[in-house]
């Protein structure tokens, strides 16, 4: 057999920008504020890989718990299961 070539992001389709979209750097997603116990969504924004998460958690709505340095923590219920992610606010849309 052969050996696979690639990397392990293999979303392509979740990844892709709108033709209008492409190369352009949202200042306002990027410098947003958070603060604790506001609802989120989890939607990976592929311009940049800064503070990027699993893809398995695309479409997530989650709590802010608290702030880490430039990124914030993140809690969700996954499968009934509490876990905490850190992601980069770029990452992150307002519920």
């Amino acid at each position: 057999m052969t050996k696979r070539i690639g990397g392990t992001r293999k979303v392509r389709g979740k990844f892709k920008r709108a033709a209008n979209l492409k190369g352009k750097l949202s200042q306002r997603n990027y410098l947003a504020d958070y603060k604790k116990g506001d609802n989120v969504l989890l939607k990976i924004d592929s311009i940049t890989k800064e503070g990027i998460f699993h893809p398995r958690f695309i479409g997530k709505r989650g709590v802010v718990a608290k702030k880490r340095g430039n990124s914030y923590e993140i809690k969700f219920n996954d499968y009934n299961k509490e876990k905490m992610i850190i992601v980069h606010p770029i990452h992150l849309r307002k519920c």
